[in-house]
This record gives structure tokens, C-alpha cells and sequence, in this order.
């Protein structure tokens, strides 16, 4: 679907109510980017004038406010070690960023382990996520998965918890089925372990949009949002429009293809790449970093951050149409390259050494 053509659902919500959505929330983030650089808690080189945080923004429905960047957990679990993952916690709170991004799969563990390490004495300043991946299986491995993944990250309740990687088709059917992964979603809500629900998916828009037709209370969904999205298999024209009249927030990952290689292939700069998926009304743009290096690079963008314009922001996605027709920067979408180790035995694919590609 091309980025201008014109699209309804059945409530009569249009691409011009998206637009005129698009427009509100990039005045209202101009005009936070300009109190958070008036706000920022650290000081310049000099020491005379403040240096902005990474803004916030409101998380959908639930009242809870959000750094407009968020760490990707994968990466952390690629960090150098325990020592280099505290110090990129640090910096990240220290600059405003409050969102934490996880999964119960993360390197087997790592990941959530390294986050739980690096927090400590510094829970009540972050917002927790992690993932739980049942992929298919029942209520009773999802409550498992939640008690271990609290260990791990060494807390009694996660801000948001959500159903990992929703990309097979027949993952709808298996998560609502009754004794589902949906079924402990709102276990855990009830029980106060966790405050807030969602589900991720990074490879077709129409797997999104059955998950959300079911009606269920979700407070997030996660998805892939970048300036190639656009122009093949579209999250940003088929399911962000959806999620934001039900009034679910949304959360952007993969903006540089999910291990950089939109900047890596040349098609797009870090800088392009980023601000054009901070720059859609997203709740929050989950970023892998996996080095103290990569995090400046991220803060020195999303610091004080200033939406692209719309002309800009379509510019870009004609300058990138070609080159996103295919697929090649989003595997994520074509291969099973990103597809986790876990969802492939689950469905009964070939592990990523058989299977690479």
C-alpha cells in the first residue's frame, strides 16, 4: 500500500484522521523538547547551562510517562560484560531515558540478568519490560517464564509484560486459545505482578491487526517502525492508525533494520533513521545498543529531540522506495534471521544454523 493512498476501516477512522493525529502529536513533542532542554537535569561542559533529557511522552491510556528512547534489551546482553551493561544503565537514567526493554529468551537468560544487576538500588527509576515467550504453549509456562524473568531482574513486578515475538500465523489462535498465554496476561495483571500488558510481532502487519481484533485489554504493542517500513509490508500505514484509535500505546523498534544495517548498507544515517521513527506518534523508539558508543550516538539524537517535519518525513520514504520494495533492510520481515530460537522449535523450524537465512 503506497504511503498516500487513502485507507478506511470499518469505524471510518482515515488516513487524514492519521495525519491530523500525526500533526497534534508533533506539536505537542516540539513543545516538550523545548521544556526538557529547559528542564534537563545534567550540566553543560562549561557548567552554565543545562543539558536537555531525553523527553517523555504518555503511554497510551495508562497514565505513565515514557522516555521517548528506550534500551533494547537483546543488546544489552551483547554489551562487553556486567561492568559495561551498569555503566550504559547508568548513563541511559542519568540522560532521562526511563524504558527498558526485555525478553525471558534474551541470551538465555543474560540479558534480563544483567538488567536486574544494573538496577539495583535504581528500580523506581526505570520502566521494565520483558517478554514472555510460550510461543504456542499454555497459561502455566507463561507463569513460570514471569516468576523467573522476576528473579532475573531481581523485582517483584514489571511495568509491562508482553507475548514475544506474535510472527506465525496461527499465534492469534494458539494465544487466545482457552489456558492461553492471553489467559496470563490477565493472571498477572490481577495479582499485581505486573501493571501493564501488550504483545510484540516484527513480520507481518496482518498478524498485528488479528491481534487486535480480538478485543483484548492490551496496553502496548510493540512493532517495527522505520522509514523503509513505509513502503513494504507497512506497519506504520496498516497497524499504527489501528492501535492508536483503540487507544493502545505503540512502541517502535528496528529503526536502523534491527542490527544497523540500514546505516551499515548506506541507504540512511543513524541520525535519518532514528528521527524519523522518533518522529511518528509512538510512545516510545526501543534502540539496540550494545556499547557505550552507540548510546552517545542515541542520546546526542533524542536529547531535546525536534520532530522531522512531515515533508521531510515523506521525502525521505521517496528517496528510500526503491531500496524498501524488497525487503533487503528488513529482514526481519523476508527471512527468519531474527526469528528467536525458541518460537522456531516451538513450530518445529530449523534452528538459525540450519536455517541462517
Amino acid at each position: 500500500m503506497s504511503a498516500d493512498t487513502e485507507f478506511e476501516f470499518e469505524d471510518g477512522f482515515t488516513r487524514r484522521d492519521f495525519v491530523k493525529g500525526v500533526a497534534a502529536f508533533t506539536a505537542s513533542a516540539m513543545t516538550r523538547a523545548r521544556d526538557s532542554t529547559r528542564g534537563g537535569r545534567g550540566q553543560s561542559a562549561a557548567g552554565s547551562s543545562p543539558v536537555a533529557e531525553v523527553p517523555k511522552r504518555g503511554l497510551g491510556k495508562t497514565g505513565v510517562q515514557v522516555s521517548a528512547l528506550g534500551v533494547g534489551g537483546f543488546h544489552l546482553g551483547s554489551t562487553k560484560g556486567q561492568d559495561e551493561a551498569n555503566e550504559l544503565v547508568a548513563r541511559a537514567l542519568d540522560a532521562g531515558v526511563n524504558f527498558f526493554d526485555n525478553a525471558w529468551d534474551y541470551h538465555d537468560g543474560v540479558s534480563e540478568e544483567r538488567l536486574g544487576n544494573a538496577l539495583r538500588g535504581k528500580r523506581d527509576q526505570a520502566f521494565v519490560m520483558t517478554k514472555v515467550c510460550t510461543h504456542g504453549r499454555g497459561k502455566d509456562i507463561a507463569m513460570q517464564m514471569l516468576e523467573q524473568s522476576l528473579r532475573r531482574l531481581q523485582t517483584d513486578h514489571l511495568d509491562l509484560w508482553q507475548v514475544h515475538e506474535v510472527i506465525y500465523y496461527n499465534d492469534p489462535d494458539l494465544i487466545f486459545t482457552s489456558g492461553g498465554a492471553a489467559e496470563a496476561l490477565l493472571t498477572a495483571k490481577q495479582q499485581g505482578k505486573v501493571r501493564f500488558i501488550g504483545f510484540t510481532g516484527h513480520k507481518d502487519p496482518a498478524i498485528h491487526l488479528r491481534m487486535l481484533q480480538h478485543g483484548f485489554p492490551f496496553d502496548t504493542v510493540q512493532m517495527p517502525l522505520n522509514a523503509f517500513d513505509a513502503s513494504f509490508r507497512s506497519f506504520e500505514n496498516q497497524v499504527l492508525p489501528v492501535a492508536l484509535e483503540k487507544g493502545v500505546a505503540v512502541l517502535g523498534m528496528k529503526s536502523l533494520g534491527g542490527s544497523g544495517e540500514m546505516v551499515t548498507g548506506g541507504a540512511i544515517t543513524a541520525q535519518e533513521g532514528l528521527r524519523y521513527a522518533m518522529s511518528l506518534p509512538v510512545a516510545t523508539t526501543i534502540s539496540g545498543m550494545d556499547s557505550l558508543a552507540v548510546l552517545e550516538q542515541n542520546l546526542e539524537i533524542a536529547r531535546g529531540f525536534t520532530p522531522m517535519p512531515q515533508a521531510e518525513m515523506q521525502a525521505l520514504r521517496e528517496r528510500l522506495k526503491f531500496y524498501a520494495g524488497d525487503g533487503r533492510f528488513e529482514l526481519f520481515k523476508t527471512t527468519k534471521k531474527y526469528d528467536g530460537a525458541v518460537g522456531r522449535e516451538q513450530h518445529q523450524y530449523p534452528t538459525s544454523q540450519k536455517l541462517p537465512a
